[in-house]
């Protein structure tokens, strides 16, 4: 099934979580590991909130290590803000053969966006990407929104 990539324009949000670090070795833990404290913190089961957010910034190709952040829109003074930045984005919609295996659906579109994608493509990454998990998440077919911040390459 082909990835198709749709530029958008979002405005800038505030959303509320925790940050956490974490690397290419390590996500498999640190994002149920980081969800389990966030919901805690808000006092929700987990998977009650939506929309849920999972954002990725500042990785390190050096290290393979980034900044992970997991959060929703429940203000609390418990958990951090984050604004997600307003600019351009470039955004894959997931739908995994198999609605409980998201792990390969998201890293097979990842990598569609960085190695196919980009480098053909007039943007440049902006090193921030998140995973936007709403009610269609949780259907009997099930899908997120992959959101990657771009900008225009410089010519």
């Amino acid at each position: 099934m082909p990835i198709n990539i749709t530029i958008i324009t979002q405005p800038q949000q505030v959303v509320y979580g925790l940050w956490g670090k974490s690397s290419d070795k390590t996500l498999p833990k640190d994002i149920p590991a980081l969800s389990k404290k966030y919901y805690d913190t808000v006092g929700k089961p987990s998977g009650s909130i939506l929309p849920f957010f999972v954002i990725s910034k500042d990785y390190n190709e050096a290290t393979s290590k980034f900044d992970l952040f997991i959060g929703g829109d429940i203000e609390s003074n418990r958990l951090e803000a984050y604004k997600l930045p307003e600019g351009t984005y470039g955004k894959i919609v997931v739908k995994p053969k198999f609605g409980f295996i998201w792990g390969a659906a998201i890293g097979e579109a990842k990598h569609y966006f960085y190695t196919k994608w980009l480098p053909s493509s007039e943007y440049d990454a902006v090193n921030m990407e998140y995973e936007f998990h709403t009610e269609k998440s949780v259907m009997k077919k099930p899908e997120i929104e992959l959101l990657f911040a771009i900008k225009k390459k410089q010519s």
